[in-house]
Protein backbone atom coordinates (compact mmCIF):
# COMPACT_ATOMS: atom_id res chain seq x y z
CA UNK A 1 0.00 0.00 0.00
CA UNK A 2 1.29 3.42 -0.97
CA UNK A 3 1.53 6.56 1.08
CA UNK A 4 -1.22 8.24 -1.54
CA UNK A 5 -3.40 5.28 -0.69
CA UNK A 6 -2.99 5.88 2.89
CA UNK A 7 -4.07 9.08 2.42
CA UNK A 8 -7.37 8.03 0.57
CA UNK A 9 -8.05 6.27 3.51
CA UNK A 10 -8.75 8.93 5.82
CA UNK A 11 -11.37 10.43 3.28
CA UNK A 12 -13.66 7.53 3.88
CA UNK A 13 -15.80 9.48 6.11
CA UNK A 14 -19.76 9.93 6.42
CA UNK A 15 -20.96 13.74 7.31
CA UNK A 16 -20.34 13.46 10.97
CA UNK A 17 -16.41 12.48 10.24
CA UNK A 18 -17.18 8.74 11.13
CA UNK A 19 -14.99 6.15 9.02
CA UNK A 20 -17.14 4.36 7.08
CA UNK A 21 -15.80 0.88 7.35
CA UNK A 22 -18.17 -0.80 5.22
CA UNK A 23 -16.97 1.01 1.77
CA UNK A 24 -13.17 -0.60 2.16
CA UNK A 25 -12.09 -3.06 0.43
CA UNK A 26 -10.83 -5.87 2.71
CA UNK A 27 -7.51 -7.58 2.35
CA UNK A 28 -6.52 -10.34 0.45
CA UNK A 29 -6.10 -13.52 2.76
CA UNK A 30 -8.29 -11.78 5.49
CA UNK A 31 -11.16 -14.35 5.36
CA UNK A 32 -8.95 -17.27 5.24
CA UNK A 33 -6.39 -16.30 7.90
CA UNK A 34 -9.64 -15.88 10.39
CA UNK A 35 -10.78 -19.11 9.56
CA UNK A 36 -7.24 -20.65 10.23
CA UNK A 37 -7.14 -18.30 13.87
CA UNK A 38 -10.35 -19.56 14.66
CA UNK A 39 -9.02 -23.01 14.75
CA UNK A 40 -5.95 -21.67 17.15
CA UNK A 41 -7.93 -19.32 19.54
CA UNK A 42 -11.77 -20.92 18.75
CA UNK A 43 -14.57 -18.56 17.90
CA UNK A 44 -14.73 -15.98 21.23
CA UNK A 45 -10.88 -15.44 20.15
CA UNK A 46 -11.94 -13.73 16.55
CA UNK A 47 -13.95 -11.23 16.79
CA UNK A 48 -15.07 -9.02 13.84
CA UNK A 49 -17.97 -7.32 15.64
CA UNK A 50 -18.03 -3.71 14.24
CA UNK A 51 -17.65 -2.07 17.66
CA UNK A 52 -14.98 -4.06 18.59
CA UNK A 53 -12.84 -3.54 15.93
CA UNK A 54 -13.67 0.44 15.72
CA UNK A 55 -12.89 0.52 19.47
CA UNK A 56 -9.69 -1.38 18.61
CA UNK A 57 -8.31 1.11 16.25
CA UNK A 58 -8.19 3.88 17.98
CA UNK A 59 -6.05 5.33 21.26
CA UNK A 60 -5.57 8.13 22.98
CA UNK A 61 -4.26 9.98 19.83
CA UNK A 62 -7.47 12.48 20.03
CA UNK A 63 -5.41 14.12 22.83
CA UNK A 64 -3.41 15.72 19.84
CA UNK A 65 -5.38 18.16 17.48
CA UNK A 66 -2.98 17.40 14.27
CA UNK A 67 -3.39 13.52 14.60
CA UNK A 68 -7.39 13.75 15.43
CA UNK A 69 -7.40 15.02 11.84
CA UNK A 70 -5.49 12.43 10.90
CA UNK A 71 -6.41 9.10 12.65
CA UNK A 72 -7.33 6.65 12.46
CA UNK A 73 -6.16 5.99 9.36
CA UNK A 74 -6.66 2.71 9.27
CA UNK A 75 -8.75 -0.18 10.57
CA UNK A 76 -9.30 -3.49 12.20
CA UNK A 77 -10.65 -5.99 9.84
CA UNK A 78 -10.54 -8.52 12.82
CA UNK A 79 -9.29 -8.46 16.96
CA UNK A 80 -7.56 -11.56 18.17
CA UNK A 81 -7.54 -12.30 21.80
CA UNK A 82 -5.11 -14.82 22.80
CA UNK A 83 -5.43 -15.79 26.26
CA UNK A 84 -1.76 -17.16 26.96
CA UNK A 85 1.74 -16.38 25.68
CA UNK A 86 2.24 -20.09 24.14
CA UNK A 87 -0.59 -18.56 21.72
CA UNK A 88 1.05 -15.73 20.30
CA UNK A 89 3.96 -17.75 17.80
CA UNK A 90 1.01 -19.56 16.10
CA UNK A 91 -1.14 -15.89 15.37
CA UNK A 92 2.06 -14.35 13.91
CA UNK A 93 2.91 -17.56 11.70
CA UNK A 94 -0.49 -16.99 10.28
CA UNK A 95 -0.45 -13.42 9.49
CA UNK A 96 3.14 -14.02 7.70
CA UNK A 97 1.69 -16.57 5.59
CA UNK A 98 -1.31 -15.12 4.60
CA UNK A 99 0.37 -11.78 4.23
CA UNK A 100 -1.50 -10.12 6.96
CA UNK A 101 -0.77 -6.70 8.61
CA UNK A 102 -0.96 -7.14 12.23
CA UNK A 103 -0.88 -4.36 15.02
CA UNK A 104 -0.02 -5.66 18.57
CA UNK A 105 -2.32 -3.89 21.02
CA UNK A 106 -2.29 -4.00 25.02
CA UNK A 107 -4.90 -1.50 26.60
CA UNK A 108 -4.26 1.12 24.19
CA UNK A 109 -3.33 3.79 26.22
CA UNK A 110 -0.68 5.19 24.03
CA UNK A 111 -1.24 8.90 23.41
CA UNK A 112 0.51 8.96 19.34
CA UNK A 113 -1.16 6.08 17.49
CA UNK A 114 1.43 3.54 18.86
CA UNK A 115 -1.67 0.94 18.77
CA UNK A 116 -3.91 2.05 15.58
CA UNK A 117 -3.99 -0.12 12.88
CA UNK A 118 -2.61 2.01 9.57
CA UNK A 119 -2.91 -0.50 7.30
CA UNK A 120 -6.46 -2.46 8.18
CA UNK A 121 -5.42 -5.97 8.59
CA UNK A 122 -5.74 -7.78 12.34
CA UNK A 123 -5.50 -6.27 15.57
CA UNK A 124 -3.79 -8.43 18.38
CA UNK A 125 -4.98 -7.65 21.61
CA UNK A 126 -2.49 -9.05 24.18
CA UNK A 127 -4.49 -8.17 27.21
CA UNK A 128 -5.47 -11.98 27.83
CA UNK A 129 -2.28 -12.90 28.35
CA UNK A 130 -2.09 -11.27 31.67
CA UNK A 131 -0.50 -13.88 33.77
CA UNK A 132 1.82 -13.45 36.25
CA UNK A 133 4.79 -16.17 35.91
CA UNK A 134 7.08 -16.07 38.30
CA UNK A 135 8.65 -13.51 40.56
CA UNK A 136 12.26 -13.61 42.03
CA UNK A 137 14.65 -11.10 44.13
CA UNK A 138 15.01 -7.67 42.18
CA UNK A 139 12.94 -9.21 39.26
CA UNK A 140 9.48 -10.36 38.10
CA UNK A 141 8.24 -12.39 34.83
CA UNK A 142 5.05 -11.71 33.49
CA UNK A 143 2.99 -12.12 30.27
CA UNK A 144 2.72 -9.21 27.92
CA UNK A 145 -0.78 -8.34 28.39
CA UNK A 146 -0.42 -8.14 32.51
CA UNK A 147 -1.01 -5.16 34.14
CA UNK A 148 1.30 -2.71 35.60
CA UNK A 149 -0.87 -2.63 38.80
CA UNK A 150 -0.95 -6.15 38.89
CA UNK A 151 2.62 -6.54 39.24
CA UNK A 152 3.26 -3.91 41.57
CA UNK A 153 0.59 -5.50 44.11
CA UNK A 154 2.15 -9.24 43.16
CA UNK A 155 5.33 -7.81 44.51
CA UNK A 156 4.70 -5.40 47.15
CA UNK A 157 3.15 -8.81 48.63
CA UNK A 158 6.92 -10.34 48.28
CA UNK A 159 8.36 -6.93 50.50
CA UNK A 160 9.39 -5.57 46.36
CA UNK A 161 7.77 -3.03 44.51
CA UNK A 162 8.36 -2.23 40.44
CA UNK A 163 11.08 0.25 39.82
CA UNK A 164 8.65 2.63 37.93
CA UNK A 165 5.21 2.62 36.46
CA UNK A 166 2.97 4.80 34.55
CA UNK A 167 0.76 7.52 35.39
CA UNK A 168 -2.15 5.19 33.30
CA UNK A 169 -1.54 2.32 35.76
CA UNK A 170 -3.50 0.01 34.52
CA UNK A 171 -1.32 0.07 31.28
CA UNK A 172 -0.04 -3.61 30.54
CA UNK A 173 3.68 -4.07 31.06
CA UNK A 174 3.71 -5.23 26.94
CA UNK A 175 1.96 -1.88 25.96
CA UNK A 176 4.32 0.08 28.56
CA UNK A 177 7.32 -1.34 26.75
CA UNK A 178 6.24 -1.06 23.14
CA UNK A 179 5.19 2.27 23.65
CA UNK A 180 5.49 3.80 26.94
CA UNK A 181 8.76 5.62 28.17
CA UNK A 182 8.62 6.55 32.00
CA UNK A 183 7.00 7.04 34.84
CA UNK A 184 6.41 7.22 38.69
CA UNK A 185 10.05 5.99 39.31
CA UNK A 186 12.07 7.52 36.66
CA UNK A 187 12.76 10.56 38.76
CA UNK A 188 15.91 8.15 40.18
CA UNK A 189 15.75 5.25 37.28
CA UNK A 190 14.83 7.22 34.04
CA UNK A 191 13.05 5.73 30.88
CA UNK A 192 12.38 2.10 30.32
CA UNK A 193 15.23 1.82 28.11
CA UNK A 194 17.38 2.07 30.82
CA UNK A 195 17.99 -1.12 33.02
CA UNK A 196 14.30 -1.34 33.46
CA UNK A 197 14.10 -4.66 31.33
CA UNK A 198 16.40 -7.66 32.46
CA UNK A 199 14.19 -10.16 29.60
CA UNK A 200 12.07 -10.39 26.75
CA UNK A 201 10.67 -13.17 24.92
CA UNK A 202 10.06 -11.85 21.22
CA UNK A 203 8.03 -13.40 18.58
CA UNK A 204 8.98 -12.93 14.77
CA UNK A 205 6.75 -12.46 12.30
CA UNK A 206 8.78 -15.35 10.42
CA UNK A 207 7.64 -18.58 8.14
CA UNK A 208 7.95 -19.98 11.90
CA UNK A 209 7.30 -17.70 14.29
CA UNK A 210 10.00 -18.90 16.52
CA UNK A 211 10.26 -16.96 20.16
CA UNK A 212 13.53 -15.50 20.96
CA UNK A 213 14.56 -13.95 23.95
CA UNK A 214 16.61 -11.00 24.74
CA UNK A 215 18.41 -9.58 27.54
CA UNK A 216 19.61 -6.29 29.24
CA UNK A 217 21.21 -3.77 26.50
CA UNK A 218 20.25 -6.59 23.91
CA UNK A 219 16.07 -5.49 24.70
CA UNK A 220 16.54 -2.04 23.52
CA UNK A 221 15.79 -2.55 19.69
CA UNK A 222 12.32 -3.80 20.79
CA UNK A 223 11.60 -1.01 23.51
CA UNK A 224 9.61 1.65 22.35
CA UNK A 225 9.43 0.36 19.05
CA UNK A 226 5.88 -0.50 18.86
CA UNK A 227 5.87 -3.80 17.95
CA UNK A 228 7.61 -3.11 14.39
CA UNK A 229 10.28 -5.37 15.57
CA UNK A 230 8.19 -8.61 17.24
CA UNK A 231 5.78 -9.14 19.31
CA UNK A 232 6.73 -8.86 22.97
CA UNK A 233 5.29 -12.50 24.34
CA UNK A 234 6.79 -12.15 28.02
CA UNK A 235 8.66 -9.53 29.81
CA UNK A 236 11.03 -9.51 33.08
CA UNK A 237 11.27 -5.98 34.70
CA UNK A 238 13.32 -5.04 37.90
CA UNK A 239 11.95 -4.76 40.82
CA UNK A 240 13.41 -2.99 44.54
CA UNK A 241 13.02 -3.24 48.17
CA UNK A 242 9.22 -1.97 49.02
CA UNK A 243 9.25 1.23 50.42
CA UNK A 244 6.21 3.48 52.68
CA UNK A 245 5.42 5.91 50.86
CA UNK A 246 3.38 8.71 51.32
CA UNK A 247 2.12 11.44 49.30
CA UNK A 248 3.32 15.40 49.83
CA UNK A 249 1.02 18.06 49.15
CA UNK A 250 2.52 21.98 49.06
CA UNK A 251 1.20 25.04 47.14
CA UNK A 252 3.33 27.80 46.11
CA UNK A 253 3.10 31.38 45.55
CA UNK A 254 5.85 32.59 42.22
CA UNK A 255 7.77 30.08 40.10
CA UNK A 256 10.93 30.88 41.43
CA UNK A 257 10.23 29.45 44.42
CA UNK A 258 7.78 26.18 43.89
CA UNK A 259 10.95 25.21 41.17
CA UNK A 260 13.74 25.95 44.03
CA UNK A 261 11.50 23.64 46.00
CA UNK A 262 11.23 21.16 42.61
CA UNK A 263 15.11 20.96 42.86
CA UNK A 264 15.60 20.37 46.30
CA UNK A 265 12.68 17.42 46.55
CA UNK A 266 14.68 16.00 43.87
CA UNK A 267 17.40 15.40 45.91
CA UNK A 268 15.93 14.49 48.63
CA UNK A 269 17.65 11.23 50.75
CA UNK A 270 15.87 8.54 50.15
CA UNK A 271 15.23 9.30 47.09
CA UNK A 272 11.25 10.72 45.94
CA UNK A 273 9.35 8.11 43.96
CA UNK A 274 8.18 10.72 41.71
CA UNK A 275 7.96 15.19 42.41
CA UNK A 276 5.73 17.00 40.50
CA UNK A 277 4.72 20.91 39.67
CA UNK A 278 1.56 22.11 38.09
CA UNK A 279 0.36 25.77 37.30
CA UNK A 280 -2.73 27.01 39.12
CA UNK A 281 -4.62 27.35 35.62
CA UNK A 282 -3.69 23.09 35.69
CA UNK A 283 -5.13 22.56 39.39
CA UNK A 284 -8.15 24.07 38.73
CA UNK A 285 -9.27 21.67 35.94
CA UNK A 286 -8.85 18.93 38.64
CA UNK A 287 -11.14 17.11 40.72
CA UNK A 288 -11.57 19.48 44.09
CA UNK A 289 -9.01 18.22 46.85
CA UNK A 290 -8.24 19.91 50.10
CA UNK A 291 -4.84 18.90 49.03
CA UNK A 292 -4.97 20.95 46.07
CA UNK A 293 -5.00 24.85 46.30
CA UNK A 294 -6.31 25.91 42.89
CA UNK A 295 -5.13 29.31 43.42
CA UNK A 296 -1.41 28.12 43.87
CA UNK A 297 1.21 26.30 42.24
CA UNK A 298 1.09 22.78 43.40
CA UNK A 299 3.93 20.82 44.29
CA UNK A 300 3.97 17.17 44.90
CA UNK A 301 6.17 14.49 45.97
CA UNK A 302 5.65 10.72 46.74
CA UNK A 303 8.11 10.29 49.36
CA UNK A 304 9.31 7.97 52.26
CA UNK A 305 7.72 8.50 55.21
CA UNK A 306 10.95 9.07 57.49
CA UNK A 307 11.93 11.78 55.30
CA UNK A 308 8.68 13.58 55.60
CA UNK A 309 10.27 16.12 58.75
CA UNK A 310 12.92 16.92 55.92
CA UNK A 311 11.05 17.44 52.77
CA UNK A 312 8.62 20.03 55.28
CA UNK A 313 11.46 21.81 56.04
CA UNK A 314 12.80 22.07 52.71
CA UNK A 315 9.17 23.29 51.29
CA UNK A 316 8.84 26.10 53.96
CA UNK A 317 12.82 27.27 53.55
CA UNK A 318 11.54 28.07 50.61
CA UNK A 319 8.27 29.78 51.37
CA UNK A 320 5.59 26.85 50.51
CA UNK A 321 3.00 25.55 52.22
CA UNK A 322 2.48 22.16 52.94
CA UNK A 323 -1.31 21.92 52.44
CA UNK A 324 -1.28 17.92 53.44
CA UNK A 325 0.48 14.62 54.04
CA UNK A 326 -1.89 11.92 53.06
CA UNK A 327 -0.30 8.28 53.83
CA UNK A 328 -0.36 5.53 51.22
CA UNK A 329 -2.29 4.12 48.86
CA UNK A 330 -4.39 7.15 48.55
CA UNK A 331 -2.07 10.04 48.96
CA UNK A 332 0.55 8.48 46.68
CA UNK A 333 -1.96 7.12 43.79
CA UNK A 334 -3.42 10.81 43.71
CA UNK A 335 -0.49 12.39 42.72
CA UNK A 336 0.94 9.45 40.33
CA UNK A 337 -1.96 10.11 38.81
CA UNK A 338 -1.74 13.32 38.59
CA UNK A 339 1.54 13.43 36.70
CA UNK A 340 3.19 13.16 33.60
CA UNK A 341 0.43 13.87 30.61
CA UNK A 342 -2.18 12.86 32.91
CA UNK A 343 -2.61 16.74 33.84
CA UNK A 344 -2.89 17.35 29.51
CA UNK A 345 -6.01 14.81 29.94
CA UNK A 346 -7.65 16.77 32.55
CA UNK A 347 -7.36 20.06 30.97
CA UNK A 348 -8.38 18.59 27.81
CA UNK A 349 -11.52 17.32 29.12
CA UNK A 350 -12.61 20.43 30.74
CA UNK A 351 -11.48 22.62 28.02
CA UNK A 352 -11.49 22.79 24.46
CA UNK A 353 -8.92 23.91 22.02
CA UNK A 354 -6.08 23.06 23.37
CA UNK A 355 -2.43 20.78 22.88
CA UNK A 356 0.44 20.14 24.02
CA UNK A 357 4.32 19.22 23.77
CA UNK A 358 6.68 17.14 25.85
CA UNK A 359 8.97 19.27 27.12
CA UNK A 360 12.73 18.88 28.94
CA UNK A 361 15.89 20.89 30.10
CA UNK A 362 16.71 22.79 33.50
CA UNK A 363 16.10 26.18 31.90
CA UNK A 364 11.86 24.86 32.94
CA UNK A 365 13.46 26.02 36.15
CA UNK A 366 14.19 29.05 35.92
CA UNK A 367 12.53 32.79 34.04
CA UNK A 368 10.41 30.77 31.58
CA UNK A 369 8.65 34.72 30.38
CA UNK A 370 9.86 33.94 26.91
CA UNK A 371 9.35 30.20 26.68
CA UNK A 372 5.49 31.56 27.74
CA UNK A 373 5.23 34.07 24.53
CA UNK A 374 5.86 31.46 21.87
CA UNK A 375 2.05 29.78 22.36
CA UNK A 376 -0.70 31.82 23.37
CA UNK A 377 -2.14 31.13 27.01
CA UNK A 378 1.20 28.71 27.85
CA UNK A 379 0.58 26.19 31.15
CA UNK A 380 3.45 24.20 31.99
CA UNK A 381 3.60 20.69 34.20
CA UNK A 382 6.54 19.70 35.47
CA UNK A 383 8.57 16.78 36.72
CA UNK A 384 11.72 16.60 38.76
CA UNK A 385 14.39 14.27 37.50
CA UNK A 386 17.93 13.18 38.67
CA UNK A 387 18.74 13.36 34.75
CA UNK A 388 16.97 16.67 34.37
CA UNK A 389 13.85 18.50 34.07
CA UNK A 390 11.09 17.44 32.15
CA UNK A 391 7.37 18.24 31.70
CA UNK A 392 4.47 19.59 29.57
CA UNK A 393 3.29 22.04 28.01
CA UNK A 394 0.18 22.93 27.13
CA UNK A 395 -1.15 25.89 25.05
CA UNK A 396 -4.23 27.07 22.97
CA UNK A 397 -4.28 25.36 19.69
CA UNK A 398 -4.24 27.38 16.04
CA UNK A 399 -3.18 24.99 13.39
CA UNK A 400 -0.11 22.49 12.91
CA UNK A 401 2.11 24.56 11.20
CA UNK A 402 2.42 27.25 14.21
CA UNK A 403 3.16 23.87 16.43
CA UNK A 404 6.04 23.36 14.25
CA UNK A 405 7.12 27.26 14.21
CA UNK A 406 6.80 27.13 17.99
CA UNK A 407 9.01 23.89 18.24
CA UNK A 408 11.66 25.29 16.58
CA UNK A 409 11.44 28.54 18.95
CA UNK A 410 11.35 26.79 21.58
CA UNK A 411 14.00 24.78 20.64
CA UNK A 412 16.16 28.28 20.49
CA UNK A 413 15.22 29.34 23.61
CA UNK A 414 16.75 25.81 25.09
CA UNK A 415 14.28 24.50 25.83
CA UNK A 416 13.95 19.99 24.50
CA UNK A 417 11.31 19.45 22.41
CA UNK A 418 9.72 16.26 21.91
CA UNK A 419 6.50 16.47 19.42
CA UNK A 420 3.37 14.16 20.14
CA UNK A 421 1.93 14.90 17.27
CA UNK A 422 3.42 11.60 15.12
CA UNK A 423 2.74 8.19 14.87
CA UNK A 424 6.74 7.27 13.79
CA UNK A 425 9.21 4.99 16.20
CA UNK A 426 11.49 7.88 17.00
CA UNK A 427 13.96 6.67 19.40
CA UNK A 428 17.15 4.06 18.46
CA UNK A 429 15.83 4.13 14.89
CA UNK A 430 18.82 2.35 13.24
CA UNK A 431 18.49 -0.57 15.94
CA UNK A 432 14.65 -0.67 15.21
CA UNK A 433 15.58 -1.02 11.30
CA UNK A 434 18.24 -3.68 12.22
CA UNK A 435 16.14 -5.40 14.35
CA UNK A 436 12.80 -5.54 11.92
CA UNK A 437 14.45 -6.30 8.99
CA UNK A 438 15.40 -9.83 10.68
CA UNK A 439 11.98 -10.00 12.79
CA UNK A 440 10.22 -8.88 10.46
CA UNK A 441 10.82 -9.10 6.46
CA UNK A 442 7.82 -8.76 4.84
CA UNK A 443 6.89 -5.50 7.25
CA UNK A 444 3.91 -7.11 8.57
CA UNK A 445 4.07 -5.65 12.00
CA UNK A 446 2.12 -2.94 12.35
CA UNK A 447 3.03 -1.19 9.61
CA UNK A 448 3.76 2.19 8.91
CA UNK A 449 5.48 3.50 11.88
CA UNK A 450 8.93 2.83 10.91
CA UNK A 451 9.96 6.08 9.67
CA UNK A 452 11.94 6.68 6.31
CA UNK A 453 15.05 8.05 6.73
CA UNK A 454 14.02 11.53 5.44
CA UNK A 455 11.41 11.79 7.80
CA UNK A 456 13.26 10.87 11.06
CA UNK A 457 12.71 13.16 13.78
CA UNK A 458 14.56 13.46 16.76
Amino acid sequence: MTTSDLTALTELVDDAGAPLMAERKPTPGIQEFCAAATELLGADGVIRDLTAREKASRDWAHMSPILAAKLPAGHAEVVLHPTSHEQIPGIVSLAHRHRIPLTPRGKGTGNYGQAIPLYDGAVLDLTGCARVLDVGDGWIHAEAGARMSDLEAHARTLGQELWMFPSTFGTTVGGFLSGGNGGTGSLVHKTNGDGFVQELTVVPCTVGAEPFTVRESDALPYIHAYGTTGVIATATVRLQRARTWTGLFTAFADWASATAALSALVRLEPAPRLVSLDEAGLVQVYQPDPALDPTALSLRAIIEEEAVDEARAIVESYGGRVLEVRPSPHGPALISSLSFNHPTYHLMKAKDGWFHLEIRGDVLLGDTTEIRKVFPDTLLHLEGMRSGTVGMLMARYEDEQTVYDGITALEALGVGVHSPHNWHVDRRLDLVREAARAADPLGLLNPGKIPAASRETS
